[in-house]
């Protein structure tokens, strides 16, 4: 894990804020001041901020959260807006969310103590489901799209104006269906297996229609129900036993494409060897003659 990313996730400091320690030099790592911002923190290195060792947090707690509109997905942001770190209580301040809800969407957020779990589930493909409405009707191309996924070079429509995300593709959705529509709007729920950039936003403004609301009500499994805006839910004890079951399910197939990757690196060395070893054989013979 990258070093402002493994204090941060770790520490009340935010990303930006690791970064200026680090610049500043009030980060160390056997004592000497560590400044490389790429450092890739291992296992048993002991990371020092201001002096004081940062403890790496092994205990599991995950709530759900449901987000209001009008909060950022941060730590800290640099133009002063609200942050979920200033709607929940403090006790939760070193969470890390499970992905992110732009600052125009609600509902649905996974927060937890635990890295590793919270690195797992935002890279799974487990299905996230939302509520949406958009700005106009339904077309075939947009069924068609979201039948057969879509791929685009350019999908900068929808996404946040410093976006450096350009180019991409769209999974087919798991499902969906239109709950109303009318000349004006259309209202669906649709289900998707992915947790990239604006998403839907960048999807259906490929199709010159403006999502006017979106919220998320289920992520792998896990529903919002009833749950007040703004308020938080700890795991009830089905939910924890699945939760175990997926990173079981995770950490060892984190490990057979470790076993998987480490033989194809023996293998491609063993093939550059014999390669190297037959031309030097093919040299000497043409040496001989």
């Amino acid at each position: 894990m990258r070093l402002n990313k493994y204090i941060a996730h770790n520490s009340k400091y935010s990303r930006r804020e690791a970064d200026a320690l680090i610049e500043a030099g009030e980060v160390t790592l056997n004592k000497k001041p560590l400044k490389e911002f790429g450092y890739e923190v291992q296992a048993d290195d002991r990371i020092f901020v201001k002096g004081k060792a940062i403890k790496v947090r092994s205990e599991l707690t995950i709530i759900v959260y449901n987000k209001p509109k009008g909060v950022l997905v941060t730590k800290k942001d640099d133009r002063g807006r609200a942050t979920i770190y200033h709607k929940l209580p403090g006790k939760y301040r070193h969470f890390t969310p499970v992905g992110r809800l732009d600052y125009a969407s609600e509902g649905l957020l996974l927060l937890t103590d635990n890295v590793e779990v919270a690195t797992a589930l935002m890279e799974s493909e487990l299905e996230r489901t939302y509520n949406l409405k958009i700005d106009k009707p339904v077309t075939k191309e947009m069924m068609d799209a979201m039948k057969e996924g879509l791929t685009l070079d350019d999908a900068r429509a929808g996404a946040h104006e410093k976006s450096k995300i350009y180019a991409m593709e769209f999974a087919p959705f798991v499902h969906f269906e239109i709950r109303s529509e009318s000349k004006h709007f259309t209202k669906l729920r649709v289900t998707i297996t992915e947790g990239k950039n604006r998403e839907l936003r960048r999807f259906f403004a490929h199709f010159d229609a403006k999502v006017l609301d979106l919220k998320r009500v289920a992520f792998g499994g896990i529903e919002l129900n009833n749950l007040p805006e703004n308020k938080t839910r700890y795991f009830t004890r089905r939910e924890y036993d699945d939760l175990h079951k997926f990173m079981k399910r995770y950490r060892k197939d984190k490990l057979a494409s470790a076993h998987n990757e480490r033989n194809a690196q023996k293998q491609k060395e063993e093939n550059t060897r014999k390669k190297e070893q037959k031309n030097d054989t093919t040299n000497q013979n043409r040496h001989k003659e």
